[in-house]
C-alpha cells in the first residue's frame, strides 16, 4: 500500500517538529539537521567531516533526546580495541557463567568521534553493526535495537596519525555532510547562551523510538515512478563511465539514494518522489562513494564537479511523469 496524501502531510508536520526541537540545541543548521534526520529514517548512517568545535556531539545528543533514545560517544584513538566498541564477554565467578558486557555501540545514536584515528582493525568492528544492526562476539549475535544510527566524524585537519577510511566502510554511510561554522547571527545567539554548556539536556522527547520506526516504515511506501527509477539508474551508470572516475556508484549506493529520496519526499509533504528530490540528495549520498582517477584528482577534479557535469548531461523525466 502506498502512502496517502494525508499521511504525507502528517509525516512532514511531525518531521518539522523534530527539526525545530533539535534546532534549539544546534542553532542555525536546520538543513544539516534535516539531512541527518532523513538518514535516521531511511535508515542509515552519517559521516561528518568537520573541524573541532562545530557541534557534532550536540547534534548526536539532541537527536537522541528528541526521539526519546539513548546516545553514546566513542572517542576513536590509535589504541582503541574492537572490544572497546562492541563489548566483551567476561566470566562471572559467582554465577559460573560467561556474561556479555555491552559496549558503547548499543545505543540509538552513536557518535564515533574522529573515526579515522582508530586502526583499521577497530574500524572494521563497525562494519557489521552498521550494515546489519548487530554485533557478534565469541560466536554469539547481539542485536543493538532499532532505530540505530552512527554519526561518525573525521577531522579534515591534523591528518598525522590517522587511517584513511576504506571504500568498503565509506559505502556503509548513507550520507556524508558537514555542519560547518555558524553564521554571524547564529554565533551571536550561541554566545548569548554561553552559560548553558549542554543545550541538548534541555530538550524533551517529541516522539518515541517506536514512532520513528513507524515513520521509517511509512516512508518506504512513498511512490516512485518508473521514470524516476530510470533517471537514478542512468545517473549511476554515468558515474561509472566518467573518465575522471576509477570506481563509480555501486548498486548499494543507488539503493541508499532511493531510500533517502523517499523520506525526503515525505519530509516535503509529498507521497511521491520527483526528480528534484534526487538532485537535492545525490551529492550527500553519492560523492563519498566516488574513487577518482589519481591523475584527474591531481589536476584538481573533485567528485562534486563530476557529479555536477553528470546532472547537467542526464535529462530528468518530464513533469507529466513526476506525479503518482
Amino acid at each position: 500500500m502506498s502512502m496517502t496524501p494525508e499521511q504525507a502531510r502528517w509525516f512532514a508536520d511531525t518531521f518539522d517538529k523534530l527539526v525545530q526541537s533539535v534546532g534549539q540545541a544546534v542553532i542555525g543548521k536546520n538543513e544539516v539537521v534535516r539531512l541527518v534526520l532523513t538518514a535516521m529514517m531511511a535508515p542509515g548512517h552519517v559521516l561528518l567531516e568537520d573541524a573541532p568545535g562545530t557541534g557534532k556531539t550536540s547534534l548526536a545528543r539532541s537527536i537522541a533526546a528528541t526521539v526519546q533514545g539513548s546516545s553514546t560517544r566513542i572517542q576513536f584513538t590509535p589504541d582503541l580495541l574492537p572490544s572497546d566498541v562492541t563489548g566483551v564477554t567476561i566470566y562471572d565467578q559467582t554465577s559460573k557463567q560467561f556474561e556479555f558486557h555491552r559496549g558503547p555501540v548499543f545505543a540509538s545514536v552513536v557518535l564515533a568521534d574522529e573515526i579515522n584515528r582508530a586502526s583499521p582493525k577497530t574500524q572494521s568492528a563497525m562494519l557489521e553493526v552498521m550494515e546489519e544492526g548487530r554485533v557478534t562476539v565469541d560466536g554469539v549475535t547481539h542485536e543493538v535495537g532499532s532505530p540505530f544510527m552512527v554519526i561518525a566524524t573525521q577531522n579534515p585537519i591534523e591528518q598525522a596519525g590517522t587511517y584513511r577510511l576504506p571504500e568498503a566502510q565509506l559505502d556503509r554511510f548513507l550520507m556524508k555532510t558537514s555542519l560547518g561554522y555558524p553564521d554571524h547571527a547564529s554565533s551571536v545567539q550561541i554566545l548569548q547562551g554561553a552559560s548553558v554548556r549542554d543545550r541538548s539536556a534541555q530538550l524533551s522527547p517529541r516522539i518515541s523510538l517506536q514512532a520513528v520506526n513507524d515513520m521509517t516504515q511509512l516512508a518506504s511506501t512513498v511512490h516512485v515512478d518508473p521514470a524516476v527509477l530510470e533517471y537514478v539508474s542512468r545517473l549511476m551508470e554515468e558515474t561509472r563511465l566518467a573518465p575522471e572516475v576509477r570506481v563509480g556508484v555501486s548498486i548499494r549506493g543507488a539503493l541508499a539514494l532511493m531510500r533517502a529520496v523517499k523520506v525526503w519526499a515525505a519530509v516535503n509533504g509529498r507521497h511521491y518522489v520527483i526528480p528534484d528530490d534526487v538532485k537535492h540528495l545525490v551529492e550527500p549520498v553519492w560523492l563519498h562513494r566516488f574513487v577518482l582517477d589519481p591523475e584527474a584528482e591531481f589536476a584538481g577534479t573533485t567528485a562534486k564537479t563530476v557529479m555536477t557535469k553528470i546532472l547537467s548531461e542526464v535529462a530528468p523525466p518530464q513533469a507529466r511523469q513526476q506525479t503518482a
